[in-house]
């Protein structure tokens, strides 16, 4: 909802069944912004985009390792308390 907005001003269209709980689409909406924010610190931070060879095992392999990295940083992250916390 836009701030200051009566109404609210965004929507988002789906096709999943009219049984379907309320619950699983906002769920699924508000993921979006982790996988936007992912796949950019994929790109920027960990070298995803910077891939520049020609064959697909490369590309795999390029892919696997940037996933790999995503992974150490990420449970490192998960795993250091933040400030306050301890």
């Amino acid at each position: 909802m836009t701030p200051g907005a009566k109404e609210p001003t965004a929507y988002c269209l789906s096709d999943l069944p009219a049984d379907t709980p309320t619950r699983t689409p906002v769920r699924l909406a508000k993921i979006r912004w982790r996988i936007e924010h992912d796949y950019r610190e994929l790109k920027t931070g960990l070298g995803l985009s910077h891939f520049a060879g020609q064959s697909f095992p490369g590309f795999h392999h390029h892919v696997t390792l940037a996933s790999a990295a995503h992974l150490f940083i990420t449970r490192k992250r998960l795993a250091t308390p933040k400030a306050g916390e301890a």
